[in-house]
């Protein structure tokens, strides 16, 4: 076909999260209703599998064949839809192709991702391909790094509202968090773990909180960051190191960049988990960070990485639909103003976050891209900076996420 005639496609939609979110769009919106969408991907018996899978009512729903490798294919994709939507990671292995093209043909994109070094190689190669043909692409969109990125943001509309001025220092802590591990998130960790025991100049590019913000932009402020166990005044707590900061803090520092520093010029952010108080949260604290360390110290090392491969999911497996249906998560956000007023705000979400929420991000975070931003320009954006409050609108409408001013002082 020639002409787009759908408003989102999935693509890995037979993939561990695809299968999800294909679930939520199917009993969220329907098949062929208001939201025209389909799947695709490589194998055409999944695909209908998947599709018989859903029940008569989406009988309908368009089936589209492509192999994340094949331009000619993604082509034809791309051309019968407004927006394509990615699970097919880990995107440093497979999604450079699907970038491409949508900057090549204007077709907005998003995913979930969380590798900040394959995202600054996208940025660095196609930026310039999809601001002249109209591309939005926005990395991102599931729990890394939705919370993070729209919690700051909300908490910046709070600030704004309450103390006429942006919050200059702002940080995110995980009070808690209940989840499954998926296959697809820990190989995406342990190639980026390889990557790095590989390359000096990667390592150092890690260890840069701007890394993906426009070149002019930087702070003269010293970021923070939590590497090792550390108590917590604000909340009286003790912290260890939480995982998915190295990409969240990057892509709240390009939200700030993008939106011409409202912010703050010198904003300072950063994220930890709250992991318990007195001796006990503190021990926890020293444990938990160690054997994050060894984590990817052992993947990074190539006598050692079958071992990690071996003890952890597969790419395929993950949380049953029971547990994703029991987990949440509930994080807080302490920000500060420059002359020492201070705010809390709490982000929360209703399944598991890796795939149970995540799947509801990324569906209403690709509707929205559809339809909800008709006169943004082309380019690699942010949840925040693109989508901003008709994001949160969705998410606490449809995706069980809520945003919450909690106390100003």
């Amino acid at each position: 076909m020639s002409t787009e005639h759908l408003d989102i496609i999935v693509f890995g939609s037979t993939s561990f999260v695809g299968k999800i979110l294909t679930d939520y769009l199917h009993r969220t919106y329907g098949v062929g209703k208001a939201l025209k969408w389909g799947i695709g991907g490589r194998s055409e018996k999944k695909l209908h599998d998947l599709k018989e899978s859903l029940g008569s009512s989406a009988k309908d729903l368009p089936v589209i064949i492509a192999d994340a490798s094949d331009e000619t294919a993604l082509k034809n994709l791309c051309v019968q839809t407004r927006v394509v939507v990615s699970t097919v990671g880990p995107y440093a292995l497979y999604g450079e192709p699907l970038v491409r093209v949508c900057a090549e043909t204007g077709t907005d994109y998003c995913d979930l991702t969380g590798e900040v070094q394959w995202i600054r190689k996208m940025i660095e190669k196609y930026e310039d391909k999809a601001k002249s043909s109209g591309a939005r692409i926005v990395h991102c969109c599931g729990f890394d790094s939705i919370p993070s990125d729209m919690g700051v943001w909300f908490l910046q509309q709070q600030a704004q509202a309450q103390f006429g001025q942006p919050a200059l220092d702002v940080r995110m802590r995980v009070k808690v968090a209940k989840g499954g591990l998926s296959g697809g998130t820990v190989a995406s960790m342990i190639n980026l773990a390889r990557e790095a025991g590989s390359d000096p100049q990667l390592r150092k590019e890690l260890a840069n909180p701007f890394s993906i913000c426009p070149k002019q932009h930087h702070s003269n402020r010293r970021q923070p960051s939590i590497k090792a166990a550390e108590y917590d005044k604000d909340f009286a707590v003790w912290l260890a190191p939480f995982v998915m900061g190295a990409i969240n803090t990057r892509v709240v520092h390009r939200s700030n960049a993008l939106q011409q520093a409202s912010y703050g010029k010198e904003f300072t952010y950063d994220e930890a988990m709250m992991v318990g108080t007195g001796v006990k949260g503190r021990l926890r604290a020293y444990g938990l960070t160690g054997a994050m360390g060894a984590f990817f110290t052992a993947a990074a090392i190539g006598p050692t990485r079958w071992l990690v491969e071996k003890l952890v999911p597969s790419p395929g497996e993950g949380p049953s639909p029971e547990n994703q249906e029991k987990g949440f998560y509930d994080l807080r956000f302490v920000g500060k103003t420059e002359d020492g007023r201070t705010l809390i705000t709490k982000v929360t979400g209703d399944r598991d976050p890796g795939y149970g929420s995540t799947s509801k991000m990324l569906g209403e975070a690709a509707v929205c891209l559809a339809n909800d931003v008709p006169d943004q320009p082309g380019g690699f954006w942010t949840p925040a900076s693109l989508l901003d409050g008709k994001l949160l609108e969705r998410l606490t409408g449809n995706a069980g996420l809520t945003f919450e001013l909690l106390e100003t002082r």
